[in-house]
């Protein structure tokens, strides 16, 4: 019976591993954590603590919504992303950029990010209101990085394994503003606090677009997944919209249902997010390792 649920968790987990890192999945983990060097986290850093959990899958989820506030953002996205005809793709890169990023050596995480950084400079264009915009742009950078930092964390905090104390939390911050100046944001928050001045200062800027609430719309009720995975996503995609600030919403047309949210949605996205992560760390390894899609070291993430 034993052998029966490991083999089990072992398929669910595979099968989740290869929608999260892509084919090339099992070799990224093996550069990414076996490679020699310094890196630029040591291991005892939250930004680890905080990338090697499951509740980053909800976590990203609600930066894409919150992100997508920015009209400028949103151009980007829109114009030069196919986030439709391969969201998968997209969210490889990602996942494969922040686990670099946060677990590989110094060599490979300037690399990956000089890489966003080049392509970057191919990413301008003249948003819908008529505005210029370039993915390079300071500004747009601070504002895709908030808004990742601040899901991120809030996720951690709700459905994290072990959340952070309050220098936990600050650690983490300042952690990722290592990450942002790499990628060329001048003076990104490096508190708690920090992070959230900065999202109230970005608030005039944010309107929902009807980019937005198509992406919107995408991603919480089409995305390309099989039937029997639809109804977790859904609890997935309910647990993201929770986390969302009622502000964020309207622009949306996302619904604000509080006392729900406080405890159904609560509830659900705690056996969702722990059921995520125990199908990803093997059996053999659940007293040492956590997971995500970043992936750490021994897990079936990469």
């Amino acid at each position: 019976m034993l052998s029966a649920v490991g083999a089990v968790r072992r398929d669910l987990g595979n099968r989740l591993f290869g929608m999260v890192a892509g084919p090339d999945g099992p070799d990224n983990r093996e550069r990414i954590h076996h490679t020699p060097g310094d890196r630029w986290f040591a291991p005892d850093r939250p930004i680890r603590q905080v990338h090697a959990d499951a509740s980053m899958f909800v976590g990203g989820l609600r930066a894409l919504l919150l992100q997508s506030l920015h009209p400028l953002a949103m151009a980007g996205v829109a114009e030069h992303s196919d986030y439709r005809g391969d969201p998968w793709g997209r969210l490889q890169r990602t996942s494969t950029f922040l686990a670099t990023t946060t677990f590989g050596c110094a060599a490979d995480a300037q690399a990956a990010v000089d890489h966003v950084r080049r392509i970057h400079r191919y990413v301008h264009g003249i948003a819908p209101d008529g505005r210029p915009y370039r993915a390079s742009d300071p500004h747009l950078l601070e504002w895709v990085h908030i808004a990742e930092v601040d899901s991120f964390l809030l996720a951690h905090q709700l459905y994290g394994a072990a959340p952070l104390d309050q220098a936990g939390r600050d650690g983490y911050v300042a952690d990722m503003a290592v990450v942002a100046k790499a990628l060329g944001v001048p003076e990104p928050p490096r508190t708690e606090q920090e992070l959230r001045d900065r999202i109230q200062d970005f608030r005039p800027e944010l309107r929902g677009t009807p980019a937005a609430r198509d992406a919107a719309r995408f991603l919480l009720l089409t995305p390309p997944l099989p039937v029997p995975a639809r109804p977790a996503y859904g609890v997935l995609a309910a647990t993201a919209v929770a986390m969302l600030p009622t502000w964020a919403r309207l622009p949306l047309l996302l619904p604000y249902l509080p006392l729900l949210e406080t405890t159904v949605t609560r509830m659900a996205g705690r056996a969702l997010v722990g059921t995520l992560r125990w199908v990803m760390t093997p059996a053999s390894d659940a007293a040492e390792t956590s997971i995500s899609p970043a992936g750490p070291k021994n897990s079936s993430t990469a």
